[in-house]
């Protein structure tokens, strides 16, 4: 059996509310880990193409939806000595049930990432989104409030954690999060410098 064979799979969620970062800091993880990627927003801009889009309400049962997709699909996506990489909002005190069946009882093999960004940094992503074309309109970007954030932070699930903070300087700030990362998936004397 091969070292890869061997080693564990590993589930990195990367978390935060909408316009944290979550999907640009996804996006430097993959390539610089080689990582598989699975993001929320991925599965619900097919929902939205195949159904249709919709008021506040509608949005949010797609949301539910995409989720509810996304974990049913996760256990094929996990496969040992690789990094599974799964980025969405995902909620407090909501989503931990379904995420913790995947895990072995010491949570081995799992951390999460929050991404965090100011309000004003927030808002303003929001309207950059709200105004390119290539955006799904799906999202709502324009009535998105960047105040109304519910059931955001870590999820009570084991393993590491570390905050990414979208507002600091990109390559310090990603350097510091890869150095915990480093030391919790790669094998020793692996780390990408």
């Amino acid at each position: 059996m091969s070292a890869v064979a061997r080693a564990p799979a590993r589930l990195l969620l990367l978390t935060g509310a909408p316009a944290t970062g979550k999907t640009q800091l996804a996006l430097a993880l993959v390539q610089r880990y080689g990582a598989a990627l699975c993001s929320k927003d991925e599965i619900k801009e097919l929902l939205f193409d195949a159904l249709g889009t919709g008021g506040a309400e509608y949005s949010r049962r797609l949301s539910d939806a995409s989720f509810a997709l996304l974990f049913a699909f996760l256990p094929r996506l996990l496969w040992p000595g690789r990094l599974l990489l799964v980025e969405g909002n995902f909620r407090c005190g909501e989503h931990e049930a379904p995420l913790s069946c995947l895990l072995p009882a010491d949570g081995a093999g799992f951390a999460q990432v929050w991404c965090r960004a100011s309000l004003a940094t927030r808002a303003a992503r929001l309207r950059a989104r709200a105004a390119d074309p290539a955006r799904h309109p799906g999202h709502r970007d324009w009535q998105a409030d960047p105040v109304a954030v519910a059931r955001e932070g870590f999820l009570e699930l084991p393993g590491p954690r570390w905050q990414f903070d979208s507002d600091l300087p990109s390559e310090p700030a990603l350097a510091a999060l890869c150095a915990g990362i480093d030391s919790w998936c790669l094998p020793s004397g692996t780390a990408n410098a």
